[in-house]
């Protein structure tokens, strides 16, 4: 078994996929996030989502740098965190404007005071801020904080995004097919749009890799960071303090300004959309149509940040890559004339991009990702 299952969390989510296999999928299955008709007005021309995510256990690495720091302005990253894993999932279905965000934060009040908070509020409007500066509006509509220390040790970051949308400009991934290209989006660097480097770490994954990177001290000295039914054989085994790896807590990046202007300028060349998040580079079996295989054998060299995590782990090639974006969190599936100019535009905004692999008709859906070590089939 390895650690990240010994650790109590499975990066493929078997059985939550499981629960809720029985319910209605919505109007396009292989649509990233689950679509409905517009019940809200009742326009057949319309579509209705609402999808919720959060920062995971990232909100852990941010108390404990906060602890040892001083430092609250980190929780502004954490709020970044919760609402790109909602808004990036919706890019994926076309959906980038008049976004309503509604927050959800469960917190231990006898360990994390009302300063945190106000870093969390303030860091989401001033994220919605920005973006509304590139066309992109989000509307804050407060939501619901939580005093329950009896069922989180420190505190959960969450929300929830709804939309309303055209149904003529939604992106289903119905329409991959043999012979496109797959362009990834670098997922590290400094966008144009971000005032600092971006390690790509993302949000998912962080339970693992923060026990494989830090250092045993936390386990002793913040006991309220895991879950203490954990065997101390996979508690903090690392080498590192929190303060001497800050890159661990990159805040997520959006690809929404350069996702606006390509669904904007060229949805009708845009294929397929897929975020690599929980399931890193694997994540697209759950979304294309049946009937081809994915060969991805181009990614990016993967950044830094993901090598000291697998070396720290010893995780082999395999769980990595189900695990972690390793260096790309977007993928876009077109036709390869229109590849260049996918590419053209994320530089405009300083994204790297290129061609990360290619659909090929199959009996089967399959996927095979090259590695510097070698390829891996899923």
């Amino acid at each position: 078994m390895s650690l990240y299952s010994r650790r109590g969390v499975s990066a493929q989510k078997e059985e939550v996929h499981a629960a809720v296999s029985n319910l209605d999928q919505g109007l396009f299955p292989r649509a990233f996030c689950k679509v409905y008709p517009d019940f809200l007005n009742g326009d057949k021309d319309f579509i209705n989502v609402m999808h919720a995510d959060g920062a995971g256990t990232k909100g852990i690495l941010a108390y404990l740098y906060w602890k040892e720091t001083g430092d609250a302005t980190v929780w502004r990253g954490i709020a970044q965190d919760a609402i790109v894993m909602n808004l990036d999932d919706l890019l994926c279905v076309g959906i980038y404007d008049q976004l309503l965000f509604n927050s959800t934060i469960d917190r231990n009040k006898n360990l994390i005071p009302a300063e945190v908070l106000k870093n969390i509020v303030d860091g989401s409007q001033e994220f919605f801020d920005q973006m509304s500066s590139y066309g992109v509006h989000i509307h804050y509509l407060g939501g619901e904080t939580a005093d329950v220390g009896d069922v989180v040790r420190t505190i959960a970051v969450n929300g929830t995004l709804t939309a309303r949308w055209p149904k003529s400009r939604i992106i289903t991934n119905e329409k991959i097919k043999a012979g496109n290209v797959i362009v990834g989006l670098a997922s590290y660097g400094q966008a144009s749009y971000e005032s600092t480097y971006n390690s790509g770490i993302g949000s998912n994954g962080l339970t693992s890799a923060r026990h494989d990177i830090l250092e045993h001290y936390y386990a002793d000295q913040f006991r309220e960071s895991y879950d203490p039914a954990l065997s101390q054989e996979v508690v903090y085994l690392g080498k590192h303090r929190i303060k001497d790896i800050p890159e661990i807590l990159s805040p997520t990046r959006t690809y929404a300004p350069l996702m606006k202007k390509l669904l904007e300028d060229h949805f009708e060349h845009l294929n397929g959309l897929i975020h690599c998040s929980g399931g890193g580079q694997t994540k697209c079996l759950k979304y294309v149509p049946y009937g081809v295989n994915l060969i991805k054998d181009h990614l990016f060299e993967p950044p830094t940040i993901f090598k000291k995590i697998q070396e720290a782990s010893h995780a082999d090639d395999r769980e990595m890559y189900q695990v972690f974006n390793m260096g790309c969190r977007m993928e876009i599936y077109c036709d390869p004339d229109f590849a260049p100019v996918i590419v053209r535009e994320a530089h405009q905004f300083n994204i790297e991009a290129q061609v990360i692999g290619r659909v090929e008709e199959s009996e089967k859906r399959g996927l095979v990702i090259k590695t510097p070590n070698g390829s891996l089939t899923f």
